[in-house]
């Protein structure tokens, strides 16, 4: 709904609730002995909290406090229950609805006392403390109708974004087995032909074939070792089609690492817990994109990834003891992971190890539960 709808729909909302008030408040007071019928301070009282409405949305918790203190006074003056309350309790659901969960609570708690403050001092018709836990319900309700809604709609609004997710994963890896079977095909096929000529010049020797065939040679070594390499990486990424890749799924990408030739030890230190969607995924994919790095670039012998859960933070740390910088100097697999912790607020580091090898380290900030 664009912003001019939503505001012609809560204007409309409080005129309703403005006619409502001004026609349905002192019929409503008839079967209530005891009460004032409303003077035009009332009615003055019930049309400020109905026009406020108008702002529940672009201004929630200002709209709580307006409707709170009309209403409050409107009843403390010792006029009945009424349309009065449809403006309050609007408010209410509203603050629910639209703000955050921490801060609609606080206001609603801060309304509650003011809203009771007629229950003790309204002396047409004295109410005492039997009255608060029905005049607290105008709160309860509403807060939890709305809270309620914004809960499911977050929720729904998260399982479409983990099903967009999947369904790039799953696109990004059909892509990857296409690219696999088209370029490993054809440089399968370039081995083969390239060693068919060697064997074809070993048994006829032909005058002055000697660069031909260390050009066959070369072209036999490379078209292997960039199908050994397209192989390697396809492993790393092919993850199993399944949702939500994330640390608690680490076993199975170092089993692929271990398979491709490269020994793997992970190491967790503290407790793992639960972590946001978005942050496990993050902590999963540099440890894959520096797996893949070690598997294509770096020509270590072991590679180590180590995960440490701290209270606000988890840590991933991955080493291997190849060739350092040198074997990390092509590709976007550096910058790529950079942009994705940075993108969750993290800390990312890459560099050679006092030594051979290398070493990438990310820290992922972790609200707190």
């Amino acid at each position: 709904m664009t912003r001019g709808r939503v505001w012609a729909a809560d204007a409309a909302l409080a005129a309703a609730l403005l006619v409502i008030g001004q026609f349905g408040s002192e019929p409503a007071g008839r079967r209530q002995p005891g009460t004032i019928p409303p003077d035009p301070v009332g009615y003055a009282l019930v049309a400020a909290a109905a026009l406020s409405v108008a702002l529940r949305r672009r201004w929630p918790l200002g709209t709580l406090a307006v409707t709170t203190v009309a209403t409050s006074a409107y009843l403390a003056l010792g006029h009945p229950y009424g349309p009065v309350l449809l403006s309050f309790m609007v408010a209410v659901y509203s603050v629910a609805r639209h703000e955050p969960p921490l801060r609609a609570t606080i206001g609603c708690l801060a309304a509650l006392p003011l809203l009771l403050v007629h229950v003790f001092v309204n002396a047409a018709q004295p109410l005492g403390l039997v009255a608060v836990v029905p005049a607290s319900a105008w709160i309860v309700v509403p807060f939890a109708v709305g809270l309620s809604l914004r809960l499911y709609q977050e929720g729904q609004a998260r399982g479409r974004a983990e099903a967009q997710r999947r369904y790039a994963d799953e696109e990004r890896l059909r892509i990857a087995q296409e690219v696999h079977d088209v370029v490993g095909h054809g440089l399968a096929a370039i081995t083969m032909q390239a060693e068919v000529a060697l064997h074809l010049l070993a048994k006829r020797p032909v005058p002055g074939a000697e660069p031909a065939r260390e050009a066959l040679a070369a072209i036999g070594r490379s078209s292997r070792e960039a199908l050994d390499e397209l192989r390697a990486t396809l492993t790393v990424v092919r993850a199993p089609r399944q949702p939500g890749p994330g640390l608690g799924r680490l076993a199975d990408l170092l089993e692929r690492v271990r398979a491709a030739g490269v020994p793997v030890t992970l190491t967790t230190t503290g407790e793992p817990h639960d972590l946001p969607a978005a942050l496990d995924l993050a902590a999963y994919r540099v440890v894959q994109e520096s797996l893949t790095n070690v598997l294509r670039h770096a020509g270590a012998t072991t590679a180590q990834v180590r995960v440490g859960y701290r209270e606000g933070a988890v840590d991933i740390e991955v080493l291997d003891t190849g060739a350092g910088a040198a074997g990390f100097a092509a590709g976007h697999g550096i910058s790529g992971m950079r942009e994705r912790v940075t993108a969750v607020g993290g800390e990312f580091t890459a560099g050679p190890r006092d030594g051979r090898g290398f070493r990438v380290r990310a820290t992922l900030p972790v609200a707190a539960r």
